[in-house]
């Protein structure tokens, strides 16, 4: 039986669970100076901050500058009366977008979107990962060697030990994300932090296979990503052929991932179910 999830900032009375919460009016573009207070979870530290960048509300979820630079952080209160003196404090950096619109399909432990628009892998990124510095640079490398069958992932030629590991992380659902878009192929893989996956997938291959880690061999993160595409696409194969063949492209999200940032912490909103 197939079901969907569409987030909308439409409310039906047919359509949207009845506690749905009223629309209240959409975020400013411009900015409002204000300091906040700002909860990072992996710290357990709330710390004050100046902000002139952005109109920052309550549950939004932002990035600092400073020594908890990179690390994800939740607005928890927002004071816009205020005098400080500007080299005692840290600014907001960035603003996580965390505004889902589209509709989601059930597809195991991830909801499935064949909209480009509804999730794409820059927002996603957003959401485990600091915006790069002006100056950040990156160098790789890809090749078609070491080219495997995606149904047959003995072929990537990796450990046991990294094989039961990867393994582990595909149950505790660690691929958080995973995209295909034409032959591209990316995963967010959470560990000790989260680590970018890219490949190319054609005609049920896979090859230029690499990881943002520091392993220089196929590593658990690959290993995991593999072990959810594989997953997803036989879902796909199953239930949505079509809406994958007429738009090329899919976006898998775990369920836990789409609810902690896409709703948990707002105000305002609805779903439909």
């Amino acid at each position: 039986m197939k079901y969907k999830i569409g987030f909308t900032a439409a409310i039906s009375e047919e359509d949207t669970i009845e506690s749905a919460p009223v629309i209240t009016a959409p975020r400013s573009n411009e900015a409002k100076k204000s300091v906040v207070q700002i909860h990072f979870p992996t710290r357990n530290m709330t710390l004050a901050y100046y902000n002139d960048k952005f109109d920052l509300r309550r549950g939004d979820l932002v990035y600092v500058d400073g020594k908890l630079e990179g690390l994800r952080g939740r607005v928890v209160d927002v004071a816009y009366n205020f005098k400080i003196k500007l080299s005692k404090y840290q600014r907001v950096i960035a603003l996580v977008d965390t505004d889902v619109h589209g509709t989601f399909h059930l597809a195991g432990s991830h909801f499935v979107t064949f909209d480009r628009e509804a999730l794409p892998q820059c927002k996603a990124r957003t959401w485990f990962k600091a915006p790069d510095a002006e100056d950040e640079e990156y160098v790789s490398g890809t090749s078609d060697e070491g080219a495997f069958a995606l149904d047959n992932l003995k072929d990537m030629k990796i450990s046991s030990e990294i094989a039961e590991r990867g393994h582990e992380y595909y149950i505790e659902n660690r691929v958080r994300y995973i995209c295909i878009d034409g032959t591209k192929g990316y995963a967010i893989v959470e560990g000790t932090e989260a680590y970018e996956v890219e490949f190319e997938y054609a005609g049920g291959m896979i090859s230029k296979l690499i990881c943002g880690c520091f392993c220089s061999y196929n590593c658990k993160h690959e290993f995991a990503a593999m072990l959810q595409l594989r997953e997803t696409l036989e879902i796909i194969e199953k239930n949505y052929a079509a809406e994958y063949a007429k738009t090329g492209y899919f976006a898998a999200v775990c369920k836990g991932t789409l609810f902690n940032f896409a709703i948990d912490g707002k105000e305002a909103g609805s779903i439909t179910l």
